[in-house]
């Protein structure tokens, strides 16, 4: 049996290590992601690493996102039940469900439980009060963490609005208005500030082009880290 190849390149503060495959038949590389193996390069018989790694290199970013949609897609996270003793996660911190039955709808953070009061003691009614409260907070948090951003990066405080989008944390209309998902106000504020910078920099930089990084990277040296984290642990705010 053919040995396998390895090498390793570096993106950033990631380690991308890939296998290599030779094959006779090929006359290009190709690559594959595969979430569980890594990457796996198909190389002609004569191709040296040090092209290989380059390849690499020149793929890193397609590379690196891949894997991470591959990660994120393969967790997989209990669906919520808003009963008593649930755990949810706000800047980071999690505190567990206590619900109290009361004439006014309610929530509040209290001895290291999120205390929620309604009316009627169903999952819907809880759910309803709980994402009120957690919208209600990024309402008023993510405008603060935009203007200290903001101030950092040299521009204009835009105009902030929370909304329920599934399939980003954030995003930059061509008004400048930025939109972030309320969800975003459960990850830790090193997480949250990622977001909010990120989204800033769309203001000068319309697409992710190599000023872009440049220009998050000036104000939010380890970024790289705080995207991979939030990565990593997106998929359990997402309910």
């Amino acid at each position: 049996m053919m040995a396998i190849e390895r090498s390793e390149v570096r993106f950033g503060l990631t380690a991308i290590p890939y296998m290599v495959r030779r094959s006779q038949r090929r006359g290009t590389v190709s690559i594959a992601i595969d979430p569980s193996m890594g990457v796996l390069l198909t190389a002609p018989q004569t191709t040296p690493i040090a092209r290989l790694d380059r390849v690499v290199h020149d793929k890193a970013r397609w590379i690196v996102e891949r894997l991470r949609r591959g990660s994120a897609d393969a967790e997989r996270t209990a669906p919520r039940e808003f009963v008593n003793g649930e755990t949810f996660l706000y800047l980071g911190r999690q505190y567990r469900l206590r619900i109290v039955a009361g004439a006014v709808a309610k929530v509040v953070l209290t001895g290291g439980r999120l205390a929620v009061t309604v009316p009627v003691g169903s999952a819907a009614a809880v759910r309803k009060a709980v994402v009120a409260w957690y919208r209600h907070h990024a309402a008023e948090r993510l405008p603060e963490r935009a203007a200290i951003w903001a101030k950092k990066l040299g521009v204009a405080v835009p105009v902030v609005l929370i909304r329920d989008q599934r399939r980003r944390w954030g995003s930059c209309d061509p008004k400048g208005n930025l939109r972030f998902n309320w969800r975003i106000i459960q990850a830790a504020m090193r997480l949250v500030d990622y977001v909010v910078a990120h989204e800033l920099v769309h203001l000068a930089h319309r697409n992710h082009t190599a000023g872009f990084w440049a220009a998050l990277g000036r104000v939010m040296p380890d970024y790289e880290a705080r995207r991979e984290r939030l990565c990593q642990v997106g998929r359990r705010f997402e309910w």
